[in-house]
C-alpha cells in the first residue's frame, strides 16, 4: 500500500467509528432525528433478538422513541469494534462492516421514595453488526442488527 491509501484507510476507519459512536449517543440521548441521519434512506435496523422490531430506519426510530420512554436513564457502551473495510485490490472500497460488543445499562422509569429512585436497573448486553456504505454525505449505516445475548434486572 502507498501512504495515500494508508491515510485513506485510517480516515475511513475514523469516520466509521464516529458513526458507531454517534449511534450510541443518539440512542442514549433520545435524539431520533440524529439516529435517522446516521442511516442511508433505505437503511434498516433489527432489534428482534432483544424483543424489538425489524424495519426501516423510520419505523425503528419511532418504535425506539416510544420504547425508550420506559428507560429515562441510559448509557450505551459499544466496545471491541472490529472494522472490516471493503478491499478493492489494496484500496478501500465503499462498504464496511463493524462487529462490536455492547453493554447497555439503563434505569427503568419508576417512583421515588424520600428522593431516592426505587426503580430497578436493567442491563442488556450482546453484539452489534453494523453495515455501512460510503455516500456523498460520508459513511452511513445501511443496516444495524442487535444480537442480544443476556440481560439482567436488579433492584
Amino acid at each position: 500500500m502507498t501512504q495515500r491509501v494508508d491515510l485513506a484507510t485510517v480516515m475511513d476507519r475514523l469516520a466509521i467509528d464516529e458513526v458507531v459512536t454517534g449511534y450510541a449517543v443518539a440512542v442514549d440521548d433520545g435524539d431520533w432525528d440524529a439516529y435517522r441521519a446516521l442511516f442511508t434512506a433505505s437503511g434498516r435496523a433489527d432489534y428482534s433478538s432483544a424483543g424489538g422490531i425489524e424495519g426501516s430506519v423510520g419505523e425503528v426510530a419511532d418504535w425506539l422513541a416510544e420504547t425508550m420512554k420506559l428507560f429515562p436513564v441510559r448509557q450505551h457502551l459499544i466496545v471491541n469494534r472490529l472494522v472490516r473495510l471493503e478491499d478493492l485490490g489494496g484500496s478501500p472500497g465503499d462498504s464496511a462492516e463493524v462487529r462490536a460488543d455492547f453493554l447497555n445499562p439503563m434505569r427503568l422509569a419508576g417512583p421515588e421514595f424520600d428522593g431516592t429512585v426505587t426503580a430497578p436497573n436493567f442491563v442488556a448486553a450482546g453484539r452489534y453488526s453494523f453495515a455501512l456504505a460510503r455516500t456523498r454525505d460520508g459513511w452511513r449505516l445501511t443496516r444495524v442488527t442487535v444480537h442480544e445475548t443476556w440481560r439482567h434486572m436488579s433492584a
